[in-house]
C-alpha cells in the first residue's frame, strides 16, 4: 500500500515565523509512519526552499537554511499536482496527496497558501481560502458572528489612516467603550501588537503599537472574566475537546506568557460548570458553521458573570505537543500523532 504523500510548508514571512518552527518540528516527531513526508521552508524574507534534510533540530533552531536546500515553489498547475524543485541539474516535479501549512499569521494561515493549493487543486490541512481569509480578519469575523448572534464584547475597528488624532480617537473610544480596552492588529496572532489601555496615555501607545504589525486594529471593550478555549477538530461531524481555561496574573495573556507560562497556567479541563461547557460547545459549533470552517480551529471565549462571550477564531492554532490545540483533544483520547493523521484525512475527505 502507497504511503500517504504530504508537503509541509512551515515559516514564512510573518512575525509567527519562530512560532511555525516550533509547531513543525513537534509535527514531524509526531508524524503517523504511514505518510511520507516533503519538507519546504519558507524564509522571513519569502523565498521557498526544499529541504532535502531529516534534521528537526536545524528546523527548530533556524539553521535549516544552512543544510541542503534547494529553491522550490508550489505549482499552481493541476496537472503537476506539487512542487517544482530546482537543481543544478534542472527542474523536478514532487507531486503530492496535500499540503499541510504549519504556519502562523500572515501569508500562511490567512488564505493566501489555501488560494494556490485551490488553484492547484491539492487539498490542504484545515480551513480553504475564504474561511481562512475571513478568520483572519478580526474585524470580519466578529461582523459575521454578530449576524450569526454570537454574543462578544463591544468593539470598534480603526484605520491607520484614521489615527492623526488620537486624542479625539480616545475620547471617542472612552464614550462607546469605556476604559480601560483592549488593542490588537485585526491580523495577527500569538498576542503581537495586543495591549490593554487604562487612560490617554496607554492608550496612545497602545495604537501606535498595533499599528506596528497591521494596517488596520480592533478596539474592544475589556471583558472582565477569564479566558477558556475550544479545539474544534472535523469538517461536518466535528469532535470538540475538553475545553480549556487560563489562569493569569498580568492584564493580558502576552506572547512571554503564551510561549513561557512564567506566571500564567493553564487549566485542562477547565473550572468551569456543566451548563458553561455546553455554552461554550454549542457556540463554538456555530461560529465553526459560520465562517465555513473546516478541518481544525481553536476557538477561544471569555467566562465573565456566567455568561460565554466571543473572543478571537485561530484556523492554525499553535501546534507544539504542548500546545492548547492538542492538549484539549489529548484530554478527550486523542493523542498528538492520531490529531495529526486525522487532520490530514479531513483535507483529503472534505
Amino acid at each position: 500500500m502507497e504511503k500517504t504523500k504530504i508537503g509541509i510548508i512551515f515559516g514564512g514571512q510573518s512575525p509567527e515565523y519562530g512560532v511555525s518552527l516550533h509547531s513543525v518540528s513537534s509535527v514531524l516527531r509526531n508524524m503517523p509512519t504511514h505518510f511520507e513526508v516533503d519538507l519546504y521552508g519558507i524564509t522571513a524574507e519569502g523565498h521557498w526552499y526544499f529541504y532535502d534534510e531529516t534534521d528537526i533540530d536545524a528546523i527548530e533552531h533556524d539553521s535549516w537554511q544552512e543544510k541542503s536546500t534547494y529553491p522550490a515553489l508550489l505549482s499552481v498547475d493541476p496537472k503537476d499536482h506539487g512542487f517544482v524543485i530546482f537543481k543544478e541539474s534542472g527542474y523536478e516535479v514532487r507531486k503530492v496527496d496535500v499540503v499541510f501549512p504549519v504556519m502562523h499569521g500572515a501569508h500562511g494561515e490567512d488564505g493566501t497558501i489555501q488560494a494556490v493549493c485551490e488553484l492547484a487543486g491539492i487539498p490542504c490541512v484545515g480551513c480553504g481560502m475564504l474561511s481562512s481569509a475571513l478568520s483572519m480578519d478580526k474585524e470580519y469575523t466578529h461582523i459575521i458572528n454578530e449576524r450569526a448572534g454570537i454574543p462578544m464584547a463591544k468593539w470598534v475597528a480603526v484605520l491607520q489612516q484614521d489615527k492623526s488624532d488620537l486624542t479625539k480617537l480616545y475620547q471617542e473610544v472612552k464614550e462607546t467603550l469605556g476604559m480601560p480596552c483592549i488593542i490588537k492588529p485585526a491580523n495577527a496572532g500569538s498576542s503581537f501588537g495586543v495591549s490593554k489601555a487604562k487612560d490617554e496615555e496607554s492608550f496612545i501607545a497602545g495604537i501606535k503599537d498595533a499599528f506596528n504589525y497591521d494596517k488596520k486594529i480592533l478596539v474592544e471593550q475589556f471583558i472582565v472574566g477569564f479566558e477558556v478555549g475550544c479545539a474544534v477538530l472535523g469538517n461536518h461531524k466535528l469532535v470538540m475537546g475538553e475545553p480549556d481555561e487560563i489562569e493569569i496574573s498580568t492584564d493580558i495573556f502576552d506572547y512571554t506568557e503564551k510561549y513561557n507560562l512564567i506566571t500564567s497556567q493553564i487549566h485542562v479541563p477547565a473550572r468551569i460548570s456543566a451548563d458553561i461547557k455546553q455554552q461554550i460547545y454549542d457556540y463554538a459549533a456555530r461560529i465553526y458553521a459560520a465562517m465555513s470552517c473546516s478541518g481544525l480551529a481553536r476557538i477561544d471565549f471569555f467566562v465573565s458573570d456566567g455568561k460565554v462571550i466571543f473572543n478571537e477564531l485561530n484556523t492554525i492554532p499553535g501546534f507544539t505537543a504542548h500546545s492548547r490545540y492538542p492538549t484539549m483533544l489529548k484530554a478527550i483520547g486523542y493523542e498528538f500523532t492520531k490529531t495529526i493523521e486525522e487532520v490530514v484525512n479531513l483535507a483529503l475527505n472534505k
